[in-house]
């Protein structure tokens, strides 16, 4: 009876088997330069100012997620932030130029934002009293997080219509605000100016000649301010939109050293409601278009503003809070991983997650702040992925991305897979450019490249010697009952899920014998920890 349901089961199973095919794809790896590098943390999280009045495509996503009335005393948000050992964290979004500092002469009394017609994204302004301040602080100091602090920008201007703002800025407020953060000790790694003002702007736009004279004037708060402290805080900005001509005259009129970083944001994928955001996120030529957009900034930094360094300052996917029941679920880290190891391979030095918790794109959840699938995603990138990145090369195959970095606190290479298809499951043959001839590695001749010379004969990847059996690690990405939009992402079969005492899980890998061939499966993920890979750049 048993073998008859087995039989019966087989040939039930046997099209969807049928059906799937198994390809292969050859990939060099160059370990003997870093094309790029990022910070040492660079996957960062950020807290808004929304509140639960901000709805969305008749959904009200953000509840008690504000920075103003998070919980902060819930030890799972604790426990996530703690888990990455010093998460960056930024404080900001689009109610950040409305936000008053309940300290020093303020003028206005010291309200939470409220719903007001008229207002700038329909709401009144809001203030951040100092007790909160000192409540965020107590927290930050005891997760450890490295936090960037969003600036009101538009203080003392005025709109003169059309969303243009104008007039010089009024840094008295923002003065008392960090005078008063300075006194307490707290802090911050870095002060941003304004959000999303930049360009043609998002509600609110300055023009970048006004913005660069605002960076000059914040820089000289900044400066005597931290006179005594070992580290001065880096100046970010201006936190928007890529706009060529506008980002090049904000660097050539604040000067040389004034901006530590130029920060822009992505939402590359649309509206949160678009019926075909999943069709996108699993659309490899889809995901490449947003390259230029990485390449264009950074070469506009190097040639106004070499002494600055990139981050993308928010980034959700999906504007208007996130997709529902996509941007919190297993689909959503297609997206997001291919844009870290994207933008990494561009200098982008840090990358932060619109959101920590609120919206549909909190990489947590925002009521019972348990972790969505992309939080164990930039829990494995930040844990595995080092600061130096590396040339991958691979043959056709466009729904495989792969990138490779340094591996993070141990030797040899980590590589990222990402199998966007949903009918081929691929074997990856990974080879090294050092065991290719001399003529081959010559940069003077790529001007094809690596498989033009083939790859017919056996290459090894493994460099010295060692004694024993040699293994790799895999981080196998799945979701659960294979459900794109399930909320609960599986590692090498096990479910990812909050333990029995309250903490995250562990994320253990499997070990795998280096001889052994190298697959992922269709619609999956994968990290390869490859310690024996002989790359010089990683030395």
């Amino acid at each position: 009876m048993e073998l008859c349901v087995s039989l019966i089961i087989f040939l039930v199973s046997l099209p969807a088997i049928l059906a799937k095919d198994v390809g292969n794809a050859n990939v060099v790896v160059d370990g003997t330069l870093a094309v790029a590098h990022v910070d040492n943390n660079f996957v960062c999280a950020t807290l808004d100012w929304w509140n639960h009045e901000k709805c969305d495509y008749n959904h009200c996503p953000w509840g008690s997620a504000s920075v103003l009335n998070l919980n902060l005393s819930h030890p799972l948000l604790a426990k996530s932030i703690q888990a990455f050992n010093h998460l960056r964290i930024r404080i900001g979004g689009s109610l950040q130029d409305q936000v008053l500092y309940g300290v020093g002469d303020l003028k206005y009394p010291c309200h939470p934002f409220r719903k007001q017609k008229g207002g700038l994204f329909g709401f009144s302004r809001g203030c951040l009293p100092m007790s909160r301040w000192d409540e965020l602080n107590h927290f930050f100091s005891k997760t450890r997080a490295i936090v960037t602090f969003g600036l009101n920008a538009l203080s003392g201007r005025h709109n003169k219509g059309g969303g243009v703002w104008v007039g010089d800025w009024d840094s008295s407020n923002t003065y008392d605000f960090i005078n008063y953060t300075v006194s307490k000790g707290y802090q911050i790694n870095s002060w941003e100016l304004g959000n999303e003002l930049c360009g043609k702007g998002v509600g609110a736009s300055v023009g970048a000649e006004q913005y660069g004279k605002d960076l000059i004037k914040l820089k000289h708060i900044i400066n005597p301010l931290y006179s005594n402290a070992h580290i001065k805080p880096a100046l970010v900005g201006p936190g928007g939109f890529y706009d060529q001509k506008w980002f090049a005259t904000l660097l050539q009129v604040s000067g040389s050293g004034i901006v530590n970083v130029v920060t822009q944001h992505i939402y590359n994928l649309g509206a949160g409601v678009d019926p075909k955001l999943m069709q996108k996120i699993l659309d490899p030529f889809y995901l490449d278009h947003i390259s230029g957009t990485f390449d264009n900034l950074a070469e506009t930094v190097r040639q106004h503003g070499p002494w600055a360094s990139i981050w993308v300052g928010e980034s959700g996917g999906a504007y208007n809070s996130g997709g529902h029941n996509v941007s919190d679920t297993f689909v959503n880290s297609f997206w997001y991983l291919d844009q870290l190891g994207m933008s990494a391979k561009y200098n982008t030095a840090v990358y932060c997650r619109q959101s920590l918790i609120g919206g549909h794109y909190g990489l947590l959840n925002r009521t019972s702040y348990v972790p969505n699938p992309d939080y164990y995603s930039a829990l494995l990138w930040h844990r595995l992925m080092g600061q130096s990145v590396l040339a991958v090369e691979r043959n056709g195959a466009p729904h495989l991305r792969v990138y490779a970095h340094c591996s993070k606190g141990s030797v040899g290479i980590t590589l990222l897979l990402i199998n966007l298809s949903n009918q081929t499951d691929f074997t990856v043959n990974v080879k090294n450019v050092l065991e290719f001839d001399t003529a081959t590695q010559s940069r003077n001749t790529r001007k094809g490249s690596y498989f033009i010379h083939g790859l017919k004969r056996s290459v090894s990847w493994i460099g010295k010697a060692s004694d024993g059996p040699l293994h790799r690690k895999e981080y196998h990405l799945t979701p659960k009952d294979g459900n794109l939009r399930s909320k609960t992402m599986v590692l090498n079969e096990v479910p990812l899920e909050i333990t029995k005492d309250g903490n995250i899980p562990e994320l253990e890998p499997v070990l795998v014998p280096t001889n052994s061939p190298l697959s992922i499966t269709s619609l999956s993920i994968k990290f390869v920890v490859l310690p024996h890979f002989e790359a010089p750049a990683c030395g």
